[in-house]
């Protein structure tokens, strides 16, 4: 096997080095920020970084990369409080992906996606997504070690068909044709492997999909 140690890393082309680290933690969450200024102008754009972090209260964060340019999600976020994640799938993986580039107007436009609204709150969602969640800011964390932040919101909305809701509550994200990133530009379908009970010691898991 292939041993890379940090003194590799750090001497690598700096686009292989981007490459390597961003795809070796695996599959991350696809999914579309959306916001609007205090003017009203909106803006769209693709993260990889959401994460759970609690479900009582249904937390939910984000790492923002470093505010030395001008980041609109983030100015956004910061001053209506609110904002939206919109599950991207696999029909609109061409159109989330270009609101990476650096538009001068709202991304929703070019990017050619619709925006949607619910009543008595004012960030757009995703017209065509899937599952969206309606977020309300509650604080920001500093990662000193390399000037990110970590944006942490509280659910305030679920909008999706009921039909992805399994009897348990999980989502079937399988059915919604939500799909994952890898690297920093591939998109995957997903397929469920296995399914498993609540492990207890003494009780080895069993696959009950099988």
């Amino acid at each position: 096997m292939e041993h890379i140690t940090l003194k590799d890393i750090e001497q690598m082309e700096k686009i292989f080095r981007l490459n390597l680290i961003n795809s070796v933690t695996g599959f991350k969450s696809a999914n579309l920020i959306a916001t609007s200024s205090e003017e009203g102008i909106t803006n769209v754009a693709v993260f990889s970084s959401i994460t759970h972090l609690g479900s009582n209260p249904p937390f939910i964060g984000f790492v923002l990369r470093p505010t030395t340019v001008p980041r609109h999600t983030y100015k956004n976020i910061k001053d209506t409080g609110i904002y939206t994640i919109n599950h991207i799938h696999q029909g609109i993986t061409d159109k989330a992906h270009y609101s990476s580039a650096k538009h001068e107007n709202s991304e929703f436009e070019a990017c050619q996606l619709n925006e949607e609204y619910i009543e008595g709150f004012a960030a757009p969602f995703v017209k065509e997504s899937h599952i969206k969640l309606g977020m309300s800011f509650q604080e920001e964390i500093p990662i000193p070690s390399n000037d990110t932040l970590l944006i942490v919101g509280k659910v305030e909305h679920i909008v999706l068909d009921k039909k992805y809701i399994a009897k348990d509550g999980q989502i079937d994200l399988d059915l919604a044709e939500t799909v994952a990133i890898s690297g920093l530009n591939n998109y995957h379908k997903t397929a469920i492997q296995g399914s498993y009970a609540y492990a207890r010691v003494g009780d080895f898991p069993k696959n009950v999909r099988n």
